[in-house]
């Protein structure tokens, strides 16, 4: 099985109106809840990918009861450890005149000790069977900062490959610990490097401990720099939609890859294809099968002629 982790797990709620009108009243026309957290959209993905899939991360009080009660219908299998704080709420409103997303992030539960001291007991067992591990996402109040090292030690340890998405001061931390793939965005290498030059600042990535690093260039693509060489993946023409999840899906692409051992141009098809599929869905941790389909044989992919 495939793991996943969302400590900061989230109910995502999807407003859609026709056009936001700021500071005015808008009515909107559709709402759609689902699960949501980096992590738990890269296990629905994974889950209808036909992965068997396991999702782990803090849920508690009622909004995580509700996420917990979607989380049911997607075949992902639930191991959320309780917290006594109410989880926290993603709204997306999804302007469709202008087709662009505001997104509002709620902070999440402030999690005790003994609350994590639960999770950790419970992210060791997983670790047990586990084929490799996804650590995705933002941290609730009450976690250390240096989580994301810790457990990619853990994983490492148990013999399980690990692929990390998060951002900021857990990335940096996280990339010492040497885990298999990072795959940060364009904005989060250039926070962590300096460098707003996607190739150098993924290699500058890679030298502070990464194995491989997938840069999300959104609808660019993805480049990817690794020990076996330099790719660049690419959609063949840009994908109009609600971009939320997109970059889950291709974290969900790449994991994928990395457990059926695909070669690495493969991933990048892949991740770049779901990617520009769930652009075309309804809301994060969906994609649009008929895209995905279409696009997997279409993406281009690039081989960089310089070594990493």
């Amino acid at each position: 099985m495939i793991l996943t982790v969302t400590l900061n797990a989230a109910l995502d709620i999807t407003y859609r109106l026709p056009r936001l009108r700021p500071h005015g009243t808008n009515r909107v026309t559709e709402v759609s809840e689902r699960p949501g957290g980096k992590g738990l959209n890269v296990a629905r993905v994974l889950a209808s990918l036909g992965h068997r899939t396991v999702a782990t991360g803090f849920a508690g009080g009622g909004t995580g009861e509700a996420l917990r009660a979607l989380l049911a219908d997607t075949g992902v299998t639930d191991a959320l450890v309780p917290v006594g704080g109410a989880s926290r709420r993603t709204v997306a409103v999804v302007d469709e005149a202008g087709g662009d997303t505001t997104q509002l992030n709620e902070p999440g539960p402030t999690v005790s000790p003994a609350e994590w001291d639960a999770f950790l007991g419970t992210y060791r067992e997983l670790l047990d069977g586990a084929r490799a591990v996804a650590l995705c996402g933002s941290l609730p109040p009450g976690v250390p900062v240096d989580v994301y090292a810790r457990l990619t030690r853990a994983a490492r340890t148990a013999g399980v490959p690990v692929l990390l998405d998060t951002s900021g001061e857990p990335l940096r931390r996280g990339l010492a610990a040497r885990p298999d793939v990072a795959k940060p965005n364009a904005d989060e290498l250039a926070a962590l490097t300096g460098s707003t030059e996607p190739l150098r600042a993924a290699r500058d990535a890679r030298r502070r401990g990464a194995h491989a690093v997938a840069a999300s260039l959104g609808p660019d693509g993805m480049l990817a720099v690794t020990a076996d060489g330099v790719w660049q993946a690419a959609p063949p023409q840009r994908i109009a939609g609600n971009p939320t999840g997109a970059g889950d899906s291709a974290v969900a692409g790449l994991l994928s890859g990395l457990v059926e051992d695909l070669p690495w141009p493969e991933r990048l098809s892949r991740a770049v294809a779901l990617s520009a599929a769930t652009v075309r869905a309804p809301a994060a941790g969906e994609f649009d099968v008929a895209t995905y389909e279409e696009l997997l044989t279409r993406v281009v992919v690039t081989d960089h002629p310089s070594a990493a």
